[in-house]
């Protein structure tokens, strides 16, 4: 499976089993009632989709170009923890404002299921390309006599 196709199973996935984890974790971290939590784990879930499509689109691009193809851990390392990083910078305001927690309690509370989804999303990513195959990007190049 390759292209937009490919994407959509791949978000709609993570992302369904991402809103159900993050719903616990975020109440219990913030002591907002589940289903405070689990709003904000839903439009989590959309800033998720929408960085998402952004990063991988990005990241596909710069793998293109690599002289090395496939997806060692290490690269899968650098694509869990740059996406991470950057999905930090989007959801610690949100969840201070609406959990209503300082943005310190917000950054700890990020960081912790920032680690979590480091491990998830190396897994999930490992899984789904295991499942589906790996991504036109990241197939070797055909060899040319």
């Amino acid at each position: 499976m390759q292209g937009a196709r490919r994407k959509i199973v791949y978000v709609t996935l993570y992302e369904l089993f991402a809103i159900a984890i993050s719903s616990t974790g975020l109440a219990a971290g913030s002591g907002a009632s589940l289903e405070r939590a689990g709003v904000v784990a839903v439009v989590s879930a959309v800033i998720a989709v929408v960085w998402n499509l952004v990063y991988n689109t990005l990241f596909e691009r710069w793998e293109s170009r690599q002289s090395v193809r496939g997806r060692s851990v290490g690269r899968r390392v650098a694509h869990a923890v740059g996406f991470e990083l950057g999905f930090l910078v989007l959801l610690v305001p949100l969840f201070a404002w609406w959990l209503g927690i300082s943005l310190e309690h917000a950054l700890v509370l990020e960081i912790g299921l920032a680690m979590f989804f480091l491990l998830y999303t190396f897994v999930f990513n490992w899984a789904f390309d295991k499942v589906f195959g790996l991504p036109a990007s990241a197939l070797p190049l055909p060899e040319t006599p």
